[in-house]
């Protein structure tokens, strides 16, 4: 019998005060689409780091096609046939695609004096062309939507003739239309022997794509060579989070007051705005990626400049001339790219929640470090911030308690208002079930809410009332019990429009 493409066999990680993997073994066969599933912290990421060569394993072995590896550095891994494709992409944004996929060995002529750009655009459209020929390899890549940035780094692990590709949450960032394009390429990948370690939060996905997986929990694998054919989500799910989940209505805390009126607002990228937002509610913005969702939310935190329009805050006129103006009314923002605009990584967990409320806690600029310590402590076991370490740089945390952390930024600051712009997205399935029930606590508590997100079932879960929007502009309105996915789509894409233009 042929050996698995690929082999973890007592798979143990240890670094100081913590051990981060323990006794993991699993196999993958040749031609395989294997899910990794398990909690942020589970240790999926500090295994597929040993096996792209970043960590060293502490103990056991890595075998592909029945060879043991111990790989020292990611070029050796690399050199082994292994491809990393990082949630966050690896790229130059201002270098061409060739230049992309042939970064850190370029082709080069000339004993090496001068890198063969023809050379590698050539063998760049080659790779190119077997998944995707309508992609440019000499265009900058920062001009490529985000889906074919993930098919440039598929290319490229093709170019490096790889046989196993590790996906790390590969489509937190794409459209339902760019997944299905995106399963189709694995499938085809699959097809050819490739096989694909696949790491997602998304259920509906890994059930679409996946034959088997290995689920993790605590570092340790509770669950091998699952059939997914004859295996319920559901029972995926508990076995990630130790627990059952329980499928909880949505409840409304919605009030007659309105703490939120906005009026013909426009910007460079949304147009004509309006819509009242009531205490204790939370409103749902839904729409297609380039709708307008994510500009409407930068507009009312102050970090989009407006051009027309008007927003008023429990009956006061307010001007958005900058994010602290927004801060001073109450409104604070959740960004949709949390690592880059909502968080300092190498600072505190409890110095990040500080950030926009600083001065509650200074005083001609001296911290007062026992009154910041005793309100972290309050808000952010109230959010439930695990591992409970206040002092830890916020970078080491999980996507959920980093969310966690800068929902307790706001609390910290008073803010009444609050703006979640993708507020799961990367986030594991037992952290999305808390922030949901973070936001219906705190829309009961009287908070005004409005939350943006891409997955249908999430906005429909959380939401009083969902807004579409489309090119900018708000389509529809729709009431909680107008909800489904068809309708929203129907609106976000106008064919709602179209039929009652047809009657």
């Amino acid at each position: 019998m042929a050996p698995p493409r690929l082999a973890f066999e007592g798979i143990s990680k240890v670094f100081p005060g913590v051990k981060a993997l323990s006794d993991v073994s699993f196999s993958v066969a040749p031609g395989e689409i294997h899910a990794l599933l398990g909690e942020n912290g589970a240790g999926k990421s500090t295994l597929l780091r040993i096996l792209s060569g970043v960590f060293r394993a502490t103990e056991g072995e890595v075998k592909v096609d029945g060879t043991v590896h111990h790989f020292r550095k990611p070029d050796s891994a690399r050199q082994a046939g292994i491809a990393m494709i990082h949630q966050e992409l690896q790229q130059v944004p201002h270098l061409s695609v060739a230049q992309n996929m042939f970064l850190g060995h370029s082709l080069t002529r000339f004993g090496g004096m001068i890198v063969n750009r023809r050379e590698q655009e050539r063998r760049a459209a080659e790779a190119l062309a077997m998944i995707d020929p309508s992609i440019d390899p000499a265009v900058p890549i920062s001009t490529l939507k985000v889906a074919q940035r993930q098919v440039v780094e598929i290319a490229r692990a093709l170019l490096d003739k790889a046989k196993i590709i590790a996906m790390d949450e590969p489509t937190s960032s794409l459209t339902p239309s760019e997944f299905e394009r995106l399963a189709e390429i694995i499938e085809r990948l699959a097809a050819s022997g490739v096989s694909i370690i696949y790491v997602s939060h998304k259920m509906d996905e890994v059930f679409r794509v996946c034959q088997r997986a290995t689920v993790m929990r605590d570092g340790k694998v509770v669950g091998v060579g699952i059939d997914l054919k004859t295996t319920s989500p559901d029972d995926v799910i508990a076995m990630m989070v130790g627990r059952e989940l329980l499928t909880e209505e949505h409840h409304s805390h919605t009030t007659d007051t309105v703490s939120v009126e906005v009026r013909n607002l426009s910007t460079h990228r949304i147009r004509d705005v309006s819509f009242d937002l009531h205490k204790g509610e939370v409103l749902g913005v839904a729409g297609l990626v380039g709708s307008g969702r994510t500009e409407l939310l930068r507009a009312l935190s102050g970090a989009d400049k407006l051009i027309s329009g008007t927003v008023n805050v429990d009956g006061k006129a307010l001007t958005l001339s900058n994010p602290r103006a927004a801060i001073a009314a109450g409104i604070g923002l959740l960004p949709e790219e949390r690592k880059r605009e909502g968080i300092i990584p190498g600072r505190s967990v409890s110095m990040n929640m500080a950030l926009p409320s600083m001065n509650r806690f200074s005083k001609a600029g001296i911290i007062n470090h026992r009154k910041l310590k005793r309100t972290a402590e309050d808000l952010l076991k109230r959010v439930n911030l695990r591992p409970f370490q206040l002092d830890r740089q916020i970078r080491l945390f999980s996507g959920g308690n980093q969310q966690k952390a800068i929902i307790a930024r706001w609390l910290a600051a008073g803010s009444r208002i609050l703006l979640f712009d993708e507020p799961t997205r990367g986030i594991d399935v037992g952290a999305k079930s808390e922030i949901y029930h973070l936001i219906e606590d705190l829309a009961h508590e009287g908070h005004s809410i409005i939350v943006v997100s891409s997955e249908l079932p999430e906005v429909m879960r959380v939401s009083d009332r969902v807004l579409v929007m489309r090119d900018g502009a708000v389509v529809a309105e729709l009431g909680h019990e107008d909800l489904s996915e068809e309708t929203i789509v129907s609106h976000a894409v106008g064919k709602a429009d179209n039929r009652r233009g047809a009657a």
